[in-house]
């Protein structure tokens, strides 16, 4: 693994660390240049008015700070802040958090001692994280409030997540010797002002979300497989006229996955030959509904939104996100404002927008596979039982049909929801954890929904009894969703199967890649 500060995180290194248990190590010349930022700021600031050194915060900037009261101030800063409510985060995000701010004060802008970096990396690697909460942060001078949790953590108060569970930080520090952070000039507003807790959740999300464009293109090969759908719709010819990346790469997914199917017709075989317009009324539908036909349309900007969605918050990721900076390279401190989290916030709108949109055609397949006036091919809920005495799929159709209606409302954006506060010294804020936070929710809406259609999927090939016939790609999904849900007549709780399956889509690896 890369030390952390050595160059910039790629969304593979930061998945690594997160997930895998990468060791965290510093690059020792960013250390030594962390050092010189804070040598110089030791010296510059003996004798100059420096926002947050000397000052107070916000809009209590115009009161001086006197000197035997500096460090004692950033104090006051961690502990006046640390105002969290609702849920805690869980520990997987805290500890993305952390990650990502001690990225940020890694490029050596801040004016920190090396020792905040060390302490951060020692809990990294030690699976020790802040209790952060939900509510608190606005965006704008970053994640003030999140941030401030974290900064109680460092100086030893609060309460950390350590094995799944939450205990007092002076009890965990006393059981491996770890010694709290001695604030020396500015470590507390340098915790404090960044994106780091909106950026970690989003980079988060954006892992969630190309999870599911992968398994949302996998549902939507094997939906069009079982129906006998016509092969045309996810052509190279077709495609590549349409000048999206996007388009194309889903279309690319789908003639993988459907590689070898015995199922899926060619229009030229069935619609092209002699005697085709006999017929005055064509039974078979001469193109399938939109839900099954258009899936490269509405999946390839969802594909090209979280694309973008990963560059935007990538670069955010390996970004200066403090106010003000500390650049002892031109021998100055610059202030201004590169805490604001609008970067984050627009893209975590874009991004849940869009997996809600990827949820929608989750329940249009769904539905299609439902209603047997639409498919004319499987009974109503696809119902392997006795009709009119068993249920079949009706039961979660009605738990997929109101999460989809949940995601919508859901989908208006935070980024042009805007309250001045702080005196109006904030008078336009981001909200960017808000929106990454929503982001999230519609993901865990999403993966419920897919869960749902892996259920339904996997009861239309069996009542078509065409697993033979299926692509061996999309014959290795079957047999795994089998694995864990067995086919069923007779009616049965299924809340403990879907819960099984979403496990499956969060972990498993899709047989395809993004």
């Amino acid at each position: 693994m890369t030390p952390v500060g050595q160059q910039a995180l790629s969304l593979d290194d930061f998945s690594a660390l997160l997930f895998k248990g990468a060791p965290l190590t510093l690059g020792e010349a960013a250390l030594a240049k962390v050092k010189a930022n804070f040598d110089f700021l030791t010296i510059f600031s003996s004798d100059k008015l420096i926002y947050g050194i000397n000052t107070g915060f916000g809009p209590m900037a115009q009161y001086k700070v006197e000197k035997e009261n500096l460090l004692q101030l950033q104090y006051n800063l961690i502990r006046s802040h640390s105002s969290g409510s609702g849920k805690l985060l869980s520990s997987l995000l805290c500890r993305a958090a952390m990650i990502a701010r001690l990225n940020s004060l890694m490029q050596a802008y801040s004016g920190v001692h090396p020792e905040l970096c060390e302490l951060l990396k020692a809990l990294i690697n030690l699976d020790i994280v802040p209790c952060i909460y939900e509510h608190g942060g606005v965006g704008a001078s970053g994640d003030l409030v999140q941030l401030a949790h974290l900064g109680l953590t460092l100086i030893g108060e609060g309460e950390v997540w350590f094995e799944g569970h939450v205990h007092p930080t002076a009890e965990i520090f006393a059981k491996f010797g770890l010694r709290p952070l001695a604030i020396r000039i500015r470590e507390g507003l340098a915790i404090l002002n960044g994106t780091s807790v909106m950026t970690a959740i989003g980079l988060v999300n954006i892992l969630r979300a190309r999870r599911l464009v992968q398994w949302s293109a996998i549902l939507s090969a094997m939906t069009n497989e079982v129906v006998e759908a016509y092969d045309d719709h996810y052509s190279h010819e077709l495609n590549h006229v349409k000048l999206h990346k996007g388009q194309q790469r889903v279309a690319a997914m789908l003639r993988e996955l459907l590689q070898g199917s015995k199922l899926i017709r060619s229009r030229t075989e069935h619609l092209y030959h002699p005697g085709s317009l006999e017929q005055e009324v064509f039974e078979d539908k001469v193109q399938e509904y939109y839900s099954l036909r258009c899936v490269t349309q509405i999946l390839g900007p969802i594909y090209d939104t979280v694309c973008n969605a990963e560059k935007i918050l990538v670069d955010e990721l390996n970004s200066v996100s403090d106010n003000p900076v500390v650049d002892h390279l031109n021998n100055n401190i610059f202030h201004g404002g590169n805490f604001h989290g609008d970067y984050v916030s627009l893209e975590m709108d874009k991004l849940k927008i869009a997996i809600t949109r990827l949820s929608m055609l989750s329940e249009r397949q769904l539905n299609y596979l439902m209603n047997d006036k639409l498919n004319q091919k499987f009974p109503p809920f696809l119902n392997l039982g006795v009709l009119g005495f068993n249920f079949g799929m009706q039961g979660v159709q009605f738990t997929a049909t109101s999460t989809v209606a949940e995601n919508q409302t859901l989908s208006f954006p935070m980024y042009v929801h805007s309250i001045p506060n702080n005196n109006d010294n904030q008078d336009i804020v981001s909200m960017g954890a808000n929106a990454a936070l929503l982001a999230k929710k519609v993901i865990d809406n999403s993966y419920e929904v897919l869960s749902i259609q892996l259920m339904s999927v996997a009861q239309a090939i069996d009542y078509a009894e065409c697993q033979s016939r299926l692509a061996p790609l999309t014959a290795s999904v079957y047999h795994r969703i089998r694995g864990i849900f067995p086919r069923f007549a007779d009616d049965q709780p299924k809340y403990k199967d879907l819960e099984k399956l979403r496990n499956m889509l969060e972990q498993s690896d899709p047989v395809i890649s993004f």
